[in-house]
């Protein structure tokens, strides 16, 4: 059975699920930074989901990508999947533009998260209702 790591939960708000991952964004208004959890059991490496779930996973990660860089003006898309802190596979994707706290540098570590007010997270929502559609599923209870 699929659980959501501990410190993802603490730190993120549920969006809603793709195929195969579920949708997390990462509850700092620094910049749109989403994250993509395949739901599958025990898996702290890309290598170890099957071929489809890889192929899955790439198409979801890029699918994402395309649309956020579009709705959020991005400069450039930060894509990545590190797993240092978080063990349970998942994949970073962020939003970047030359005017962010960080630019250019990464944002792991340059400051004390900034959480979304309910204004922010509506916003956001908003976005992403106009161009997450077809096989994306809305969680239920919004952030």
């Amino acid at each position: 059975m699929f659980a959501l790591d501990q410190r993802l939960q603490q730190d993120c708000l549920p969006v809603g699920d793709f195929p195969l991952c579920r949708l997390l964004l990462m509850n700092d208004s620094h910049y749109p930074w989403f994250i993509l959890v395949p739901r599958r059991e025990e898996v702290s490496e890309l290598f170890q989901l099957d071929a489809d779930d890889q192929l899955r996973l790439w198409n979801e990660t890029t699918r994402l990508a395309e649309v956020l860089k579009d709705s959020f003006g991005a400069d450039k898309m930060n894509v990545a999947t590190l797993g240092n802190v978080v063990s349970q596979l998942h994949m970073h994707v962020i939003v970047r533009r030359r005017e962010d706290a960080a630019w250019p540098a990464p944002v792991w570590g340059r400051h004390p998260a900034q959480p979304y007010s309910p204004e922010q997270v509506a916003e956001v929502m908003a976005r992403l209702r106009l161009v997450l559609t077809g096989d994306f599923r809305f969680a239920e209870v919004e952030p």
